[in-house]
This record gives C-alpha cells, sequence and structure tokens, in this order.
C-alpha cells in the first residue's frame, strides 16, 4: 500500500482560516458506506441520524494554550517553546524553535520572570526536555502566559482562546484540539440526550504527531506517535452493553476511534466484552485492511492529504468511496481541515 494512494490535490482557499458561528452552522457530508450515498446538510442536522439507543463517545481533553514565547536569558534572543508532553510535575518535552540557540543548561524566561525553562536534554528525535520554575499553579501561569498552538495552515489570528476547545473539554493535556468536537453546542448535546442518546466520553491527549507528515513511501513502514489515553471502567461497561444489544457506538473524531479501538486490543476474550477500561499510551496505526471492533459509525473532518487521520477514515469506509467523497467536498466547496465542516460516516 502506498502513500501516493492517499493524495489529493486542495484548492488552499478551501483551507477553513476561522470557525463558523455559531458552531453546528457548519457543513455535514453524511456518507453511507454501504450504498456509496452522499447526502448534504447542516451539522445542526445530524440528529436525523443518530437514534434513540445510539452512543455517541466524546473526547473531553482540552488543549493546553501550549505556545509560550520568551527570551534566551544572556542574549534576548527570541525563542518559542511548545508544551508537547508532560513527563513530571514541571518537566516537559518541548519543541524548540529556532532550536539550535538553545543549549542544554541555557534559561528562557518567559513572562519577564514569572516562568523560567531551563534546558535539560535533547532527544533524538530533536524534542527537547525543559524544567521549569515558577510561583503558584503551572496551569494558572499557563493560561496568563501561553497562546493557543494552532495548526500551521491557520495563518489567521484567533480572538477567541475558547473556540478552539470543544464545548465539552474539561481536562487539560492537549497539543491540538480533537476537531471533530468543535461543531457541537451545548444546545445540540442536549436535543440528543433527549431523544435517547447515550452521550459517555473518553479521554486522549492530542499530540503534535498529529501534523507530523507520513515519509515512508510504503504505508506499512510508518512508525506512528503514541499519545496518552484512558477509558474508565464504567464507560467501558456501557459500551460493552450497547455493543452485547445491537446498538451502535459513534465516534466523534479520529482521536476517539484510536482510543476505543485501543482498549478493544485489551479487552479478554474469555468476558465476552469488546471493549475494557484502560490508561496509557497507544501508537496504534489505522490503515486499510483494519478490522474495527467498536466503532460503528464516525464523525470527522476533513483531512490533510497523505496523513495518517485519512488513512483511518479509508479504513473505516473503504479509500476508494473515500477519494470520491473528497472530489465531492471540494466541487461542493466544503471548508477544510481544523476549522473546516465535518462527515458522518456509517
Amino acid at each position: 500500500m502506498k502513500l501516493a494512494d492517499f493524495d489529493y490535490e486542495l484548492p488552499e482557499d478551501l483551507i477553513a482560516q476561522n470557525p463558523v458561528e455559531p458552531r453546528d452552522s457548519s457543513r455535514l457530508m453524511v456518507l453511507d458506506k454501504s450504498h456509496g450515498e452522499i447526502f448534504h446538510h447542516s451539522f445542526r442536522e445530524i440528529d436525523q441520524y443518530l437514534h434513540r439507543g445510539d452512543v455517541l463517545v466524546l473526547n473531553r481533553t482540552r488543549v493546553l494554550p501550549a505556545r509560550l514565547i520568551g527570551i534566551k536569558e544572556g542574549t534576548g534572543a527570541k525563542i518559542e517553546v511548545l508544551l508537547l508532553k508532560r513527563l513530571t510535575k514541571d518537566r516537559w518535552e518541548v519543541l524548540v524553535k529556532p532550536g539550535k540557540r538553545l543549549k542544554p543548561e541555557q534559561v528562557v524566561v518567559f513572562g519577564e520572570g514569572l516562568l523560567r525553562g531551563v534546558l535539560q536534554e535533547v532527544l533524538d528525535n530533536g524534542n527537547r526536555i525543559m524544567a521549569f520554575t515558577y510561583d503558584g499553579l503551572f496551569e494558572e501561569v499557563l493560561d496568563q502566559l501561553g497562546e493557543m498552538p494552532l495548526p500551521p495552515y491557520i495563518t489567521a489570528e484567533l480572538e477567541n482562546k475558547e473556540r478552539y476547545q470543544t464545548v465539552y473539554a474539561r481536562e487539560n493535556g492537549s497539543a491540538a484540539a480533537p476537531t471533530a468536537g468543535l461543531h457541537f453546542t451545548e444546545e445540540l448535546l442536549t436535543r440528543l440526550t433527549e431523544k435517547g442518546v447515550e452521550v459517555l466520553d473518553v479521554l486522549l491527549h492530542v499530540g503534535l504527531g498529529t501534523f507530523r507528515p507520513v515519509k515512508s513511501e510504503e504505508v506499512t513502514e510508518h512508525v506512528m506517535h503514541s499519545e496518552y489515553y484512558r477509558i474508565e471502567a464504567d464507560t467501558a461497561d456501557r459500551i460493552n452493553q450497547a455493543k452485547r444489544e445491537g446498538r451502535r457506538v459513534i465516534a466523534v473524531g479520529t482521536t476517539v476511534v484510536r482510543t476505543l479501538e485501543s482498549a478493544a486490543a485489551l479487552a479478554s476474550a474469555d468476558t465476552h466484552n469488546v471493549v475494557s477500561a484502560a490508561e496509557g499510551w497507544t501508537d496504534i496505526f489505522i490503515y486499510p485492511g483494519y478490522t474495527f471492533k467498536v466503532v460503528d459509525a464516525l464523525i470527522t473532518n476533513f483531512h490533510f492529504p497523505r496523513s495518517t487521520l485519512l488513512m483511518l477514515v479509508s479504513a473505516f469506509a473503504g479509500r476508494e468511496l473515500v477519494q470520491d467523497a473528497y472530489e465531492t467536498a471540494i466541487q461542493e466547496r466544503y471548508r477544510f481541515y481544523s476549522f473546516g465542516d465535518a462527515m458522518f460516516l456509517y
């Protein structure tokens, strides 16, 4: 399977630079993978396709304002630090730009001294380990000094930080938003609940590996990045009950797919459960040929060409069908990527 099999050309003006208001006024392409049919809706009309007894699974992760701009102590050189992964209370794996300017034991000062970071180690992958010192709570300092780490293809300034958070985000830890969830409003979720849709949540902290390009021409040779995830016992029990009763499990975003399918790999065959309560790091790589064990339907955005996210969607609905859907989306001038429109595949 070749990387070129997941390529397409996107006009630059279809890359969404700003979110629409209200959230659920984005467009929704519905893809019936059994019949190959495509329908066009507003996202707020998704309730037409969700039924009593369906289980809608959200990712409750919250994006950290993880982009910090500081100066190198002693020289005043501008240094950008992006928080990637919390290792201990005050030690983080980070991305530093420009990386060559900062050597181990050198210090970066943020916010006129509110936060200080000392570079401890340079990793083999080019990332760094940085230890921070500050007064008070790190999260409060970060809220004061940090900026949202918007994807590099978004060049417009985001006026409201909360617009890069889902309305149900509550557990800090992501370097990027689980963007399929950005379309939901509190009112829409309430309407779905009143209809009899069971709404559950899991956790996967999205890493910047999401945006890293696949470089190997042979898809199977790609090494997937790892991300922290957690699914609680009660949530696993409810999903297992739904699967036993033949009810659909609908994932909101590829991060939920990766969480549920990772938990499925840990389920014991002796219990007849589909998923297991789990916590840890997952580097699951889903591409065509994968057999889905949990997810019956998927809500997702339109993804980058040659990306692992597009491969996951292609695994779910079939590569040729997804290619056709993307061609239709371009013709119909759907908006693409993080602030773009959505798909519902079932």
